[in-house]
C-alpha cells in the first residue's frame, strides 16, 4: 500500500504518494562533539550529474539551468550506526547547483521534498525552476537520505512483485480478504528484512537529521539553511530540536503535525483529502454542464464516485498495456491528483474515461505515486518510505485494532477513509522496533523558523502548521497562512513566494500570522 506523501509542487506527479506519514518523536542530544572528525572534514568530489538510478526514478540526466549553471553529483560518507560514529560507514548521494552571484552567496540551501521516500537527487533539478530566485544567492543542495535511492537504497519486493503488491485489494471486505491483505503487508516486510535487514534499523529521521548536520559541515557552513517540504518539515523540526544553535535561515512548507502520532496522522489525512475532494466536487458542480461527471451536486457526483470504485473492487478495468486498473489503483491516482489544483482536470478527464471502461490515466496517476516508471521499473520510494516510517513509529497495529479503527475513518472520509484506516497495518509485522509516538521538535534558542500552512492541502492540513509553529517554540516558529488548494504553497502564492524569498534572500523574518491568498 502506498505510504509517501508529495514531493514538490513541480515534481508531485514523479514522486508523491497517497498515505503519510507515521507521526514522529526524537530524543535530545546531538552537538559537533558526536561527530567523528574525520568524517566532518572530509573533501567532496562533485562531479557531473550521471541520470538517475531506477531506485530514484530513473529518466535522463539533469539539464543546465538557465544561465547554464549544470547540476553537480558526490558522496559523503557518514556512520551507518549513530551510536557506533567510529564503525561501519555508509555513502549519501548529493547534488547542487551553484549560486549565481559568488560574490554575495550566503551558503548553501539545503532541499528535502518529502515523503519519507522521496529522492532529493533526482527531485530538485526537477523542481529547480521554481526556486529560481534563490539561486541567486545559494547553491541549491539535495540529497537522497539514507535508505533512499542512491543513499543504501532500501530494497524490497521486485519489479513484478512490486506490480502485484500495488493492485491488491487495499479495503478488505470479508475475513477471507483480511487474512490475504495480512499477509500481504508481512511478505512485504519479510522481503525488506530479507534484502536489506542490515540498515533497517538505521534508517530513521533522527538518523537523517544528524546527516544534514554532517553535510552543512562538510559544505562548509556554520549555520544550516533548509527548506523542507511535506515530510521534509518533520525532518527540518527534528534536526531543529536536536541542533538548535546550528539552524540558520529555514522554511518549512506543508508542515507534518508533530504532535500526531500514526493514527492520528492518517484519521487527519483522511479529513484533508476528503476536504480536497469536495472542493474538486464543487468547482465541477458550479461548472454545470461543462463538468463531465454524472450529478448534479457534490453528494450525487460523490456516491457516483464511490459505486464507481466499489466495482472495481469486484470488476477492474482495462488501464495500461496488459495491466487492469483496481479499485486501489484508482484511489491513489484520484489522491495522486488532489496534490495539485492543477491535476483536477486531468482528475475529471480520468474519472469521466474511465466511466467509459479506460482505465489508463488514473492508473497514470497510480503509477507517478507508487514510483511506477513507463519500463515497469520500480523507484524504491515505496520500500523506503516504509522503511523510515516505521523504524520511527512505534505504532504496531493489530488486525482487529485496526478494524476497531474503520468507523472513525469512513466518517472522516467516505472515499478514503477505508483505504487509508487499513495503512495501519504498514508496519505491524515490521522486523524492527519504532522509536517515537510523535517527534520532539522543541528548539529553544533557533533562529526563526518559517512555517507555511495552505488550508486547503489534501495530504498535511493546515492545523499541523500551527502545531509545528507552537511545538517549535516562542519566537522560533513563525506561522504563514496560505489560503488556496493543494499541498504546499510556494510556487502556488506570489505573497508567499515574497515572504518567503524576503527572508531567505534577505533575512527580513515575515509577520507572525501573515496571511496570504
Amino acid at each position: 500500500m502506498p505510504t509517501t506523501c508529495a514531493t514538490a509542487r513541480a515534481a508531485a506527479v514523479a514522486t508523491a504518494a497517497a498515505v503519510l506519514l507515521a507521526a514522529a518523536g526524537c530524543g535530545s542530544g546531538g552537538d559537533d562533539e558526536d561527530r567523528p572528525k574525520d568524517l566532518a572534514a572530509q573533501e567532496l568530489d562533485w562531479q557531473p550529474c550521471p541520470a538517475p538510478s531506477e531506485a530514484e526514478g530513473g529518466g535522463p540526466k539533469p539539464s543546465p539551468l538557465p544561465g547554464g549553471t549544470t547540476w553537480e553529483c558526490s558522496f559523503l560518507d557518514a556512520p551507518l550506526d549513530w551510536d557506533e560514529p567510529d564503525g561501519e560507514t555508509i555513502e549519501l548521494a548529493l547534488i547542487r547547483a551553484r549560486a549565481r552571484d559568488t560574490a554575495n552567496r550566503i551558503g548553501s540551501l539545503v532541499f528535502n521534498f518529502g515523503g519519507p521516500g522521496g529522492s532529493g537527487v533526482a527531485t530538485l533539478p526537477a523542481a529547480a525552476m521554481d526556486y529560481g530566485a534563490l539561486q541567486a544567492r545559494y547553491d541549491l543542495v539535495s540529497f537522497d537520505p539514507r535508505g533512499v535511492g542512491r543513499s543504501v537504497p532500501v530494497e524490497c519486493l521486485d519489479d513484478r512483485q512490486m506490480d502485484e503488491y500495488v493492485a491488491e485489494d487495499a479495503t478488505p471486505d470479508d475475513a477471507a480478504e483480511e487474512e490475504e491483505f495480512a499477509g500481504n503487508v508481512r511478505r512485504f516486510s519479510e522481503s525488506c528484512e530479507e534484502n536489506s535487514g542490515h540498515e533497517l534499523p538505521h534508517v530513521g529521521t533522527i538518523d537523517a537529521a544528524r546527516d544534514m548536520d554532517l553535510i552543512r559541515q562538510v559544505l562548509g557552513d556554520d549555520k544550516l539553511h533548509y527548506f523542507g517540504i511535506s515530510y521534509g518539515t518533520e525532518l527540518g523540526g527534528v534536526y531543529a530540536h536536536l541542533f538548535p544553535k546550528r539552524v540558520g535561515r529555514a522554511v518549512f512548507d506543508a508542515v507534518v503535525d508533530p504532535n500526531e502520532n500514526s493514527e492520528q496522522g492518517s484519521l487527519g489525512q483522511a479529513e484533508g483529502f476528503q476536504l480536497a475532494l469536495t472542493n474538486f466536487l464543487k468547482d465541477c458542480v458550479e461548472r454545470g454542464d461543462d463538468c463531465r461527471l454524472p450529478g448534479s451536486t457534490v453528494q450525487e457526483i460523490q456516491n457516483w464516485i464511490i459505486g464507481f470504485l466499489g466495482g472495481l473492487d469486484s470488476k477492474p478495468i482495462p488501464g495500461i498495456g496488459e495491466r487492469k486498473l483496481t479499485q486501489s489503483q484508482a484511489l491513489n491516482g484520484i489522491a495522486q491528483t488532489l496534490y495539485s489544483r492543477e491535476y483536477w482536470e486531468l482528475l475529471e478527464q480520468g474519472l469521466d474515461e474511465a466511466e467509459g471502461g479506460n482505465g489508463a490515466l488514473l492508473m497514470a496517476f497510480s503509477d507517478a505515486m507508487t514510483g511506477r516508471s513507463e519500463n515497469g521499473r520500480y523507484s524504491n520510494i515505496q520500500a523506503a518510505g516504509t522503511a523510515i516510517r516505521c523504524v520511527d513509529s512505534k505504532a504496531r497495529y493489530t488486525l482487529e485494532q485496526t478494524k476497531a479503527k474503520l468507523p472513525a475513518f469512513r466518517k472522516a472520509s467516505p472515499v478514503f477513509g477505508e483505504f487509508l484506516a487499513w495503512g495501519l497495518m504498514g508496519c505491524t509485522d515490521w522486523p524492527v522496533q519504532g522509536t517515537w509516538s510523535h517527534p520532539d521538535v522543541s528548539a529553544p534558542g533557533a533562529a526563526p523558523i518559517v512555517v507555511i500552512g495552505n488550508t486547503g492541502d489534501p495530504a498535511t492540513p493546515y492545523e499541523g502548521a500551527k502545531a509545528m509553529a507552537e511545538a517549535l517554540g516562542k519566537g522560533v516558529g513563525i506561522q504563514v497562512t496560505y489560503r488556496g488548494q493543494g499541498h504546499g504553497a510556494y510556487g502556488n502564492s506570489a505573497c508567499v513566494d515574497r515572504a518567503v524569498d524576503d527572508y531567505l534572500l534577505n533575512g527580513r523574518v515575515p509577520k507572525d500570522g501573515t496571511v496570504c491568498r
